[in-house]
């Protein structure tokens, strides 16, 4: 089975690090953006399987980026598991566009795991 590419988008480098060492550990290939410059062409070069995106970055809101994600036809169908330390499952939706799925931080590795898998199957 061909491996199954992974786009972390986080500023927090030790998460950053700490995210990408765990799924290259199970296989994935990784790549990842610590802001949200050229997201959008970054997913189309890299067409990752699933994007794992916080939502507070430096120059952007994550929740702007999911928007034109499952706004532009070409990528609208990729999973994305938003994380955030300040906001929860039920606050973080923005012009009625949600991810796939939500986890807030700190977390716990397992849980990160079984929610890509379970967004892979998707």
């Amino acid at each position: 089975m061909a491996k199954k590419n992974i786009l972390v988008v986080e500023d927090n480098h030790a998460i950053l690090d700490v995210i990408t060492l765990i799924l290259e550990s199970e296989a994935f290939n990784v790549s990842s953006l610590n802001n949200g410059n050229n997201f959008l062409s970054h997913v189309q070069e890299f067409g990752p399987d699933v994007v794992i995106m916080d939502i507070m970055l430096p120059d952007r809101d994550g929740r702007v980026l999911l928007k034109e994600l499952k706004e532009t036809a070409s990528t609208k169908n990729i999973p994305v598991l938003m994380i955030s330390a300040r906001y929860h499952a039920n606050n973080y939706v923005l012009d009625g566009i949600s991810a796939d799925d939500f986890m807030a931080k700190p977390f716990n590795i397992d849980e990160l795991m079984d929610k890509i898998y379970a967004l892979l199957k998707k």
